[in-house]
């Protein structure tokens, strides 16, 4: 090989090289352009999705990449797309999470979402998705979560999914579903929510399910199962819902009838207990829709195919005359249920699943039915909003029997704090999905519904990585209470990792304490931003205690805005607190407002604490920073594991922040700024 062709091979070796992660990266945008081309058609709700953009870059709205720059995560729920769901989606082999429900996509699940081998959550509900649901989903070793309900599923369960040994939550209620449970869903030892409710399933309940260890929830409610309940089922207590299957019985469950041996099983259609006339059992039959039986000897004959077609005929004319009946009750009921009108009353807990998927594809939720307070009224039917847009609020519109039933009535043993005019809650929504729940008093509420509203839809357009979520809300006439839903935060809020001890394990490292400050910097940074649809927001409760730490210990500020809801009683009482750990800023005590500057010395006072791992802040703290001497008050359970350039700069940027005269404290804009370059300031 000669030297011209030698350098010729190297150069091209070398562009191959250097271009191999963009031709991954290209595969990843042409998957992701497909998939936007298929779930919005008109290209009306994804814009920001282009092919000369750059998926990892935060452009692409609801997309989000991991640390190598592939895409792990797409989150559209509640967008209103309505197209079909792409194959293509299949080629995003690094997906970790797609959450695509609260829409009104159409069409099949492609089976080519199976080849997503890292997906752990699948959200797929309240859709208008169709057809049967792939086999091949069973083979996605990962998945966690699988959100199939509200749609219009038929065929059977997959007897497969029996090998997803990961999932934690399988939802599958509200869908047209036929045939049997599979039994082989015992196996799932990680399971703990199952629910199957308003199919068409038929057969027993399979025994195996009893001995699931986690399994917390069980619903079948409202399909046609039959055959004996196992005793064992009790363990669930409350998680176990069977009602409105006419043909189950068993002893010990109230309203079950006791089981007969009149309860023959119909040889054309096996149930769960018994033996035929011919001695077969069939007490574990039901695995799949499909039931074939084995025939020897005399315990059966061929059927002829006459009496196949009787048997045809005569399923059919039952199957008319029963979808008849059914349409004539149906349309009977939602007759009265429209003379009722209004909401639902408070203790009309059930709502019929027809009924709750049209109102679903309405409001992009499937909670509704707000109750409020005679006088205190603010999203009743036919008001004016206060001024507000109606549909602002119509994806984060709650209503009570979901938020009881996912902190479970507010038993004690899900209560995360007490504030003097709020409690929040853990639960976990219908979908999964692990929420905090703060209860207000409606004392605690502004009375005029404008400011109410206006507030409430101040706290709806928040959108920030470093701030907590809202969810939704609703408020209760029964109760007399308002409740926003927020994600939950796992690891707690900051005040739980002050005043710690050493060598405790609560103790943060110092990487960690610069991302707790650099991301609670942002968030405060948003809020003071005029942004789309976004006024400038002052907090006024900044404080260790509102910021919350996820799972990574990133850091998100909670109740932002949340005082536009307050009465200025409230507000003012919450106040003690935050004054006694020293956020207050000095001049409010002459001006009494609130104002960025007074959010900005708060922010001070915390990056004091963050970095001397203590709770009570002091001026000692800031004449050692005035000059430097910032060992003076460093955590010592660190034992000297810090950057002392890094400590000098956030010393110096805690000093000015926390200046007595406001015009001498820095812009949020301006911190996070200087937290992002490299410069020593002392």
């Amino acid at each position: 090989m000669g030297l011209s062709s030698l350098l010729l091979y190297l150069a091209l070796l070398f562009t191959a090289l250097c271009w191999a992660p963009s031709v991954c990266g290209n595969a990843e945008l042409r998957a992701l352009m497909d998939l936007k081309a298929s779930i919005d058609p008109e290209n009306a709700l994804l814009s920001s999705w282009t092919v000369s953009g750059d998926p990892c870059d935060r452009s692409f709205e609801g997309v989000a990449c991991n640390e190598q720059g592939q895409v792990a995560n797409i989150s559209l729920q509640g967008r209103g797309l309505s197209g079909k769901l792409s194959p293509a989606v299949g080629r995003l082999e690094h997906l970790t999470g797609l959450y695509l429900h609260y829409n009104s996509l159409y069409g099949e699940i492609p089976p080519e979402i199976a080849n997503l081998t890292k997906l752990s959550d699948l959200y797929l509900n309240v859709n208008n998705l169709s057809g049967e649901i792939p086999l091949q989903l069973g083979k996605m070793a990962s998945l966690q979560v699988l959100q199939l309900c509200y749609n219009q599923l038929t065929g059977s369960i997959p007897t497969e999914f029996g090998d997803l040994e990961k999932l934690s939550v399988l939802a599958l209620q509200s869908n047209n579903l036929t045939g049997a449970i599979p039994a082989s869903l015992g196996k799932l030892g990680l399971l703990k929510r199952l629910d199957l409710s308003f199919n068409d399933l038929f057969g027993s309940i399979p025994s195996k399910l009893a001995d699931m260890p986690l399994l917390e929830v069980l619903n079948v409610r409202n399909n046609t199962l039959s055959g004996n309940v196992p005793l064992a089922f009790k363990r669930f207590v409350d998680g176990f819902q069977y009602e409105n299957n006419p043909g189950l019985c068993g002893a010990g469950f109230l309203s079950l009838r006791a089981c007969t041996s009149l309860n023959h099983p119909n040889p054309n259609r096996p149930e769960p207990y018994g033996a035929d006339s011919n001695g077969f059992s069939t007490r574990d039959i039901p695995e799949t829709a499909n039931l074939n039986l084995n025939c020897s000897g005399s315990h059966c004959s061929t059927a002829s195919k006459s009496s196949q077609a009787s048997v045809v005929v005569g399923a059919v004319i039952v199957t008319v005359i029963g979808s008849a009946l059914g349409i004539l009750v149906f349309s009977r009921y939602r007759q009265w249920k429209q003379k009722r009108g209004g909401a639902l009353d408070v203790s009309d807990s059930s709502l019929h699943t027809e009924h709750a998927k049209n109102v679903n594809k309405k409001n992009g939720s499937p909670l509704v039915s707000l109750e409020y307070a005679s006088g205190w009224d603010p999203l009743a039917e036919g008001r004016r909003y206060g001024g507000v847009p109606q549909e602002v609020f119509q994806s984060f519109r709650f209503n009570l029997e979901e938020v009881e039933s996912a902190a479970q009535n507010f038993i004690d043993k899900n209560l995360l704090g007490k504030s003097n005019f709020s409690a929040t809650y853990r639960g976990t929504l219908r979908d999964g999905s692990v929420v905090a729940i703060k209860r207000i008093t409606k004392i605690s509420c502004k009375s005029e519904e404008a400011e109410f509203l206006r507030g409430l839809s101040i706290l709806t357009c928040f959108r920030h990585e470093n701030l907590v979520r809202l969810r939704g809300f609703c408020c209760s006439r029964g109760r007399g209470e308002c409740f926003l839903v927020y994600d939950y935060v796992p690891n707690g809020n900051l005040l739980r990792y002050l005043d710690v001890k050493e060598g405790d394990a609560e103790v943060l490292e110092w990487s960690t304490r610069i991302g707790i400050i650099s991301g609670a910097a942002k968030g405060i940074e948003y809020l003071h931003g005029c942004k789309v649809n976004k006024p400038t927001i002052v907090h006024q409760n900044i404080s260790a205690e509102n910021i919350q730490l996820d799972q990574r210990f990133k850091p998100l500020l909670s109740n932002s805005g949340l005082y536009k809801l307050l009465t200025k009683d409230t507000v003012f009482s919450a106040l003690k607190a935050s004054a006694a750990m020293g956020y207050l800023a000095p001049e409010y005590s002459t001006t009494g407002r609130f104002t960025e500057k007074s959010d900005v010395y708060a922010f001070g006072v915390l990056i004091f604490q963050i970095i001397s791992g203590k709770r009570k802040f002091n001026n000692s703290m800031r004449t050692a920073a005035e000059s430097c001497k910032f060992h003076d008050f460093i955590d010592k359970n660190l034992q000297g594991r810090f950057s002392e350039a890094e400590a000098a700069k956030l010393a110096k940027i805690a000093w000015t922040c926390t200046h007595e005269c406001p015009e001498e404290r820095p812009s949020m804009e301006t911190i996070v700024r200087e937290l992002g370059n490299h410069t020593n300031l002392c």
